[in-house]
């Protein structure tokens, strides 16, 4: 046992909400991974419940991992979704965007590092990320992401990431 147990256990020995604070500091906290969520595994989600994107969307606000979004990442999302509303139905669309509204970590963008990324709507996902802290971007396309490794953010497809999270075989 450290010193520092020791001595918290030397002045409340007796005491058992002092016990249980005692307990609850030498059990681990596990850290819960933090994206950001292209727009492009969005759509696929929508288009789709047969892909890792759909699987990827129903873990949302399980306690899985944690995702940040912007308004202009939001925005971003509403603009490509509604494009394919023949496809989707606005009403989920709408109900999609308002859910991921209510849950996600809002992170307010007080800077831009642009241009990093050759696509100024990547730009905006990679702000996000590093605004947030986040440990990755999940996006089918990782070729548009290369230097998101310089703000130490990784890249990985929503399979991959499913994968790391114990969630896929």
């Amino acid at each position: 046992m450290d010193n520092t147990a020791q001595l918290a256990q030397s002045q409340c020995h007796s005491d058992l909400s002092c016990a249980n604070k005692l307990v609850l500091r030498t059990i681990p906290t596990m850290m819960v991974p933090h994206v950001v969520i292209d727009t492009n595994v969005l759509l696929s989600a929508m288009r789709s419940r047969l892909e890792a994107s759909y699987r990827l969307l129903s873990l949302v606000d399980t306690g899985t991992f944690e995702m940040s979004i912007s308004v202009s990442l939001v925005l971003e999302y509403e603009d490509v979704l509604m494009r394919n509303v023949p496809l989707l139905n606005e009403n989920e669309v709408t109900d999609l965007l308002d859910y991921l509204c209510e849950i996600a970590n809002r992170q307010t963008i007080f800077y831009l590092w642009r241009p990093v990324l050759r696509d100024p709507n990547d730009d905006l996902v990679l702000e996000v990320a590093v605004a947030g802290g986040c440990d990755c971007i999940v996006t089918f396309n990782g070729r548009d992401f290369a230097g998101a490794e310089q703000f130490g953010i990784r890249v990985v497809k929503p399979r991959d990431f499913l994968v790391e999270i114990g969630e896929l075989g």
